[in-house]
C-alpha cells in the first residue's frame, strides 16, 4: 500500500520535509500547500495549493504540518476531522490549551497524531539511550544539555525556550526515562525582539535525576551537546555531528593519600564509538509511516509533544515569577 502524503509549508523545515517524503517507500507525496508559494522551488510537477483545506481535497491519507507554531491547532484540527494522520513540527502548538485540544481531537478519532521531536531519531542520541538502558552506565545521576547559535531569521513567533529549548526538554525525559517533576529557569533578552533569546534552565526528573539546560540564540558558535553522568563515566553525545563518546570512571588505585581518601572519581578510558548515523529526519519519517500503517514504531505521539510544552510553559512562568514550578 503506498500512502498519499500531502504538505503544509515548504519553507526552511517544508522543503527538509518534500525531500525526505519523495524517498521513503511505502509513501506518495501527492499534494502541497503554502499560502507562501514556494520560496524554494521544492513543488516541482505538483501545483502549490492555498491552504490545508485545498490539501485535503487532494485527497491523502498523512499531513506534515511545517508552518509556524501559532498556525498549528487550526490545521490539525482540520485535518483531524477530515480523518487524516498527522504530524506536526515541534513545538505541538503555541499553547498548552490548544494542544490539549489536538490531542484530544485525535484521539477521539483514533487516528495517529505524532508531534517532529527529531532529536529522538538522533543516532547519537538512540546509541546512547540504548547504551543507558542496558545499564552501561550504571546509576544515572544528571543529565545536562547545551544548545546554542547565532539567531536564525526564520523564527518570529516564538522565543528560543518554544523553539529550541523543547528540544533538549523532550529528548531528556525520553534519554532519562522519566517524566520532570520541576523547572527552575532564568531568561535574557538581547536582541530587541518581543521574545526571549536565552534561557538558563536547572531541574529534576520523577526519579531524582538532575538536570540542566543552556539554551540561546546569542552565540557565534553553533554546540548541540547532551551530557550524561552516572557512577560508571559520562556520555557525551553531539547531535551535530551523530557522534557518541564515553568517558570512563579510571578504575586505577591512588597512592596519594589525601586523594584517595576523597571517595570521588578519576579519569579512565575514552572510546568514541562507531555505529550506523542514519538521518533524523528520515527515520522520523519512517516511523510516522510504520505507525500510521500500524506497525511497530516509536513516534513522538502528540501526547508526548503535549507534556513537552508544558514544561516548556512552567520553565517561562518560572522565568517570570522567580519560583520554581512544580509539575
Amino acid at each position: 500500500m503506498t500512502l498519499r502524503a500531502g504538505l503544509l509549508g515548504v519553507g526552511m523545515m517544508g522543503r527538509h520535509h518534500a525531500r525526505v517524503l519523495r524517498e521513503i517507500d511505502g509513501v506518495e507525496l501527492a499534494a502541497i500547500a503554502d499560502p507562501a508559494g514556494d520560496p524554494f522551488g521544492v513543488a516541482g510537477s505538483l501545483p502549490v495549493l492555498d491552504d490545508v483545506d485545498a490539501l485535503i481535497a487532494a485527497g491523502i491519507d498523512m499531513a506534515v504540518v511545517a508552518v509556524p507554531t501559532r498556525f498549528h491547532e487550526d490545521a490539525a484540527l482540520r485535518l483531524s476531522a477530515a480523518g487524516v494522520h498527522t504530524l506536526v513540527e515541534k513545538p505541538i502548538a503555541d499553547t498548552v490549551e490548544a494542544g490539549a485540544r489536538m490531542v484530544e481531537a485525535f484521539d477521539a478519532a483514533g487516528l495517529v497524531g505524532a508531534v517532529g521531536h527529531i532529536e529522538r531519531f538522533n543516532p547519537a542520541l538512540q546509541e546512547m539511550r540504548r547504551r543507558l538502558r542496558e545499564g552501561e552506565l550504571g546509576q544515572v545521576y544528571q543529565i545536562q544539555t547545551r544548545r546554542q547559535g547565532p539567531f536564525p531569521a526564520r523564527i518570529a513567533d516564538v522565543g528560543v525556550t518554544k523553539d529550541l529549548a523543547s528540544h533538549d526538554i523532550d529528548l531528556t525525559a525520553w534519554v532519562g526515562d522519566s517524566t520532570y517533576e520541576r523547572v527552575f529557569a532564568q531568561t535574557a533578552h538581547r536582541s530587541g525582539r518581543e521574545h526571549e533569546d536565552m534561557i538558563a534552565i536547572t531541574g529534576r526528573l520523577a526519579s531524582g535525576v538532575i538536570v540542566n539546560h543552556l539554551v540561546n540564540w546569542l552565540s557565534p558558535m553553533k554546540e548541540r551537546v547532551t551530557v550524561v553522568t552516572g557512577e560508571r563515566g559520562a556520555f557525551v553525545a553531539d547531535t551535530a555531528t551523530g557522534d557518541l563518546t564515553f568517558y570512563a570512571n579510571g578504575t586505577i588505585p591512588l597512592e596519594w593519600e589525601s586523594v584517595s581518601s576523597f571517595r570521588g572519581v578519576s579519569e579512565g578510558d575514552v572510546v568514541r564509538f562507531a555505529f550506523p548515523k542514519r538521518e533524523p529526519l528520515r527515520v522520523e519519517h519512517e516511523a510516522f509511516r510504520d505507525a500510521v500503517l500500524g506497525r511497530s514504531n516509536d513516534i513522538v505521539t502528540m501526547a508526548d509533544g503535549l507534556r513537552t510544552l508544558s514544561v516548556v510553559e512552567s520553565a517561562l512562568a518560572a522565568a517570570a515569577t522567580g519560583k520554581a514550578a512544580v509539575l
